[in-house]
């Protein structure tokens, strides 16, 4: 048995390693003496083969920031997004724009491999799944049907991510390196001769599943995806109005499925509750998630070999920062809390905050529901002048207090807030850290408070707003990704495995995309219907008057933001043509905008240099 399981595991890692564009030899003869043909012989073997098209989607994909950062490429260098205190010296590459430095082309080398895995192993699925002795084609198709969902998905990233790929679907084995000159397929044709079709065949053999479905694909996920891959299509091509057509056709029958339906084809669900979608309770089993995917972690298998640790971080990418404050710590005990220890990397923009602004001095009910602003001690602490200076204190007040693990330690106050006049005359007397959103965020100039004017002056902290902003630190963290479920790794290095599950497309989404898609297909006559339904869930006010495309970026800004969309939805709709959407949304990165750097560079340390057309396959404004 031992030997088998060996055996089994090289051949996957070598699964892994005929991803490049170049052929690969094992399936004619390997040392270990299997072929795929071989493995495929059984319903268990070639199971092996299907399991490994999920490969690709660990190594760099969702939850992941190891080698690339998933949500960054996705979520951030957008309008809703920055970098703690707004820096522009940390990920450049990521939410920069390089932050006018020479842009940084080797740092896709990961991700480009992890999207080839991918393909790869679907690849060779669809190869040999001809082979096992399925009881019923049905089966044998629900297995192509997989390979074919995973690499619409792979396909659909490398599309958006680099504006073209090289479209491969079988292995070539006549292929030559030394004078290999890959064609640089665009975005139109991925879309229409892998990912649509994949899908269209993926929603007809999938199976319907049920709410416990981890991963694995159902005919929801194929159905939600396609309607996605549809809108997102019209980013690329000139006659857009089949792709919109389309895309409103896959959303409704999601939305009359569980409208009219009750979810009976598909198992589609919306909650009734808004808080009931990011809790505990329903996350393995949520109902509203059209695919979902979590990772696997025990005391055998770390589920990588870098570990659990890396495989899902989206927990700690939003957290403000915490362990500035000297009641806080990052701590294994804390870190395993749904609050957790450690600083995060991403920040909500003034223009993010903005959006639950209902205008008539209240917030929109989501608001409260995915963003914590408060935080206990998780270590003692006794103010000191210097901290009370520091935090602008009135020292008199304050000095020789003592705040305990478990009490009040930060507390981020919002304009909006019922109580917020009372915390704001007490921020200064105050036991605990009170962060006024005032002095952190700039409404004038859309932006954050680089600068602090103190009114408990000293000589090194002064009224004449020329002392670092220390409060900036501290602001509204998203908690949809936060979880207490953890595989302990290694507890002394605060390595632990996220093991609960990102709901990578959600029920709400396709109200959303048959917004857009009636805005272009029927002059939006519909459109506010499909807006509303997500808004009235929430506990929303009701928009009313005429929905333009700005009306729905912004109601994908409150219900999707950190669910690794927003920089697609800013490519799709045209703000990032030029800078004019981010300089009216986020001046601080539009000063750094470059229409060059909206696609990704192909990595020059090893990708292009194994091409022979590199300075044609690279994207403009990057070297080769």
């Amino acid at each position: 048995m031992k030997n088998n399981i060996k055996k089994i595991a090289f051949i996957a890692v070598a699964i892994s390693l005929c991803t490049t564009f170049n052929s690969c030899s094992l399936d004619e003869e390997d040392p270990g003496g299997f072929t795929f043909e071989n493995l495929s012989q059984t319903t268990t073997g070639f199971q092996t083969l299907v399991n490994n098209i999920y490969f690709g989607l660990e190594r760099s994909f969702y939850g992941n920031t190891n080698k690339i950062n998933f949500m960054a490429i996705t979520e951030a260098q957008t309008d809703l997004w920055t970098t703690p205190r707004n820096m522009d010296n940390t990920n450049q590459q990521y939410f920069w724009f390089y932050a006018g430095g020479s842009p940084n082309t080797t740092y896709t080398l990961s991700f480009l491999y992890s999207l080839y895995d991918g393909i790869g192993s679907c690849n060779k699925v669809l190869q040999y799944v001809h082979i096992p002795p399925y009881n019923t084609e049905a089966e044998r198709n629900a297995k192509a049907a997989e390979a074919r969902f995973m690499r619409a998905v792979y396909y659909y990233h490398a599309a958006e991510q680099f504006g073209g790929a090289t479209i491969v679907t079988e292995k070539n084995t006549s292929i030559d390196q030394s004078v290999y000159v890959p064609v640089k397929n665009s975005p139109q044709e991925i879309y229409d001769q892998i990912i649509i079709p994949d899908l269209i065949y993926a929603i007809e053999w999938l199976p319907k599943g049920d709410y416990t479905a981890i991963t694995r694909p159902t005919k929801k996920s194929a159905i939600g995806f396609l309607a996605r891959a549809y809108l997102q299509a019209t980013r690329w091509v000139d006659d857009k109005t089949d792709y919109y057509r389309n895309a409103l056709t896959y959303a409704k029958m999601l939305i009359d499925d569980w409208e009219v339906s009750g979810g009976a084809n598909y198992m589609t669900y919306m909650y009734p509750n808004y808080g009931d979608i990011f809790s505990e309770a329903e996350n393995f089993t949520n109902k509203e998630a059209l695919w979902k995917h979590a990772y696997f972690s025990d005391a055998t298998y770390n589920g990588s070999s870098n570990g659990a640790h890396v495989l899902n971080l989206s927990h700690t990418l939003f957290r403000c920062q915490l362990n500035e404050f000297p009641a806080r710590e990052n701590n294994a005990d804390t870190y395993v809390t749904w609050e957790g220890s450690v600083n995060g990397s991403f920040m909500p923009t003034q223009h993010l905050l903005s959006l639950f602004d209902n205008g008539d001095g209240t917030l929109d009910p989501r608001f409260y529901k995915i963003f914590q602003n408060d935080w206990n001690a998780n270590k003692d602490f006794v103010w000191t002048k210097d901290f009370a200076n520091k935090f602008d204190k009135d020292t008199t007040a304050v000095v020789g207090q003592a705040i305990a693990v478990g009490e009040a330690a930060i507390e981020f106050i919002m304009p909006q807030d019922a109580d917020y006049a009372a915390k704001k005359a007490a921020k200064h007397t105050s036991k605990h850290l009170i962060v006024d959103y005032a002095d952190v965020y700039n409404d004038a100039a859309k932006s954050i408070f680089m600068k602090h004017s103190y009114v408990n002056t000293t000589p090194d902290y002064k009224a004449d707003g020329s002392v670092e902003n220390f409060f900036s630190y501290f602001y509204p963290s998203l908690t949809k990704h936060n979880t207490t479920k953890f595989y302990p790794q290694n507890v002394s290095r605060l390595r632990f495995g996220n093991t609960s599950a990102m709901h990578i497309l959600r029920m709400s989404e396709m109200y959303l995309i048959a917004a857009e898609a009636d805005l272009k297909v029927n002059n939006g006559a519909n459109a506010l219907a499909y807006l509303n339904k997500v808004r009235s869930r929430a506990g929303a006010q009701n928009l009313s008057g005429t929905v333009t495309i700005r009306t729905i970026l912004d109601e994908r800004g409150r219900e999707l933001c950190g669910e690794w969309v927003r920089y697609y939805d800013l490519a799709r709709t045209g703000m990032l043509d030029n800078a004019t959407y981010l300089t009216e949304t986020n001046p601080s990165l539009a000063a750094y905008f470059n229409v060059d750097y909206v696609l990704r560079p192909f990595d020059t340390s090893t990708f292009l240099p194994s091409l022979n057309n590199d300075s044609i396959y690279q994207n403009d404004g990057y070297g080769y």
